[in-house]
């Protein structure tokens, strides 16, 4: 497994290069991708019109109502189709929201799947200027449940379960809320409860609802939201447990990651889901866990580091209004996007600041 965490990684020499050797490689059967949003002149749409030239079954997934990127997305349609590729436009009714890809390979006697599960958009020109992770596997499991998700996609099987993915909409909500709810018997046993989430917006209710009393119940509750939060934190009595932070800088912070302490197992999540009604029920999301020692050795890293900023980390308090955190006199400056980028150039293992568990 090889997980990227963009602007910081390169997403040319690493999401670009993916589908362009797959494309040039002659044991490559098969590549399917969705696409959401991408630039105008993509390089991994052409990558994939080669693809389709060398004789490989390529099919891409695409959304057509992609706020502001309509009509380029008709555009792109068009020129896959027109190229050979298979373009499907998804369901009635659900938006096409996940950032998937998936590559079939012959090797020997063989077909291994190589996927890649994301928290942003196939688009260069975000990918320079948006926070994201994404992860490359060829897990069986997970390659096999994005194959799963492809077929349910274009309606050839829409029944479908799946062994890792969290996909909404038909499972995510479930799932993501019988996480939240182990952590509540956590703490009525007395033993330690802890939640962390990063995510662009928060308002589903239900999932609001739920938090509040998992911190009535003890639970700690830290949610990292970049936009809408919908949640009061800090009420006596209803959400003294839980904190809210906001990171503004010079990134756009957009990646998902949900970390729940599941009785000391430590379990990571990342994906293309907010914690929002329209992911959750309207739309096709993919969540992954990541298993992976050193990438969960990462993301504690990360969401350590965006847990104690002191310069762009904003704190919602209970009345709805933001307080900028301010370093306090000789503490040492704590700057997630300045840090990060130090940290990607210094090439070492991330050694957590703290253990947010």
């Amino acid at each position: 497994d090889i997980m990227v965490h963009h602007p910081y990684h390169s997403f040319n020499s690493s999401v670009e290069r993916f589908v362009e050797e797959a494309a040039a490689d002659p044991k490559v059967l098969a590549i399917k991708q969705t696409l959401y949003r991408t630039s105008p002149d993509s390089a991994l749409m052409h990558s994939l019109m080669k693809a389709v030239e060398a004789g490989k079954q390529v099919a891409v997934l695409v959304e057509l109502k992609a706020r502001f990127d309509e009509q380029q997305n008709i555009e792109w349609a068009m020129k896959l189709e027109k190229a050979g590729i298979h373009v499907s436009y998804g369901l009635p009714g659900l938006k096409i929201h996940s950032k998937i890809t998936v590559v079939v390979r012959e090797e020997g006697e063989e077909l291994r799947r190589y996927a890649h599960v994301g928290t942003g958009n196939y688009h260069p020109g975000t990918a320079n200027l948006y926070e994201d992770l994404g992860l490359f596997t060829c897990d069986p499991a997970i390659t096999a449940d994005v194959s799963a998700l492809f077929n349910f996609l274009t309606g050839y099987a829409p029944d479908q379960t799946y062994q890792k993915l969290l996909v909404a909409p038909h499972h995510l909500r479930r799932q993501m809320m019988a996480y939240i709810d182990a952590e509540i018997k956590e703490a009525q046993a007395g033993r330690g409860a802890r939640i962390i989430m990063k995510m662009n917006s928060l308002e589903d209710p239900h999932f609001i609802q739920r938090m509040y009393y998992a911190s009535t119940q003890g639970v700690s509750i830290d949610l990292i939201v970049r936009g809408i939060c919908r949640l009061r934190p800090g009420v006596k009595n209803m959400s003294e447990n839980i904190r809210v932070h906001s990171i503004i800088g010079r990134f756009l912070e957009h990646s998902r990651i949900f970390y729940f302490r599941n009785g000391g197992k430590h379990s990571y999540l990342i994906g293309s889901a907010d914690i929002m009604h329209r992911n959750l029920d309207a739309r096709v999301e993919a969540i992954t866990p990541i298993d992976n020692s050193r990438m969960k050795k990462y993301l504690r890293f990360v969401l350590s580091v965006c847990l104690q900023d002191n310069t762009q980390r904003w704190m919602l308090r209970e009345n709805g209004s933001y307080k900028r955190v301010t370093r306090a006199k000789n503490e040492p400056e704590v700057a997630t996007h300045k840090l990060l980028m130090s940290h990607t150039t210094s090439l070492r293992d991330p050694v957590p600041m703290h253990k947010p568990e």
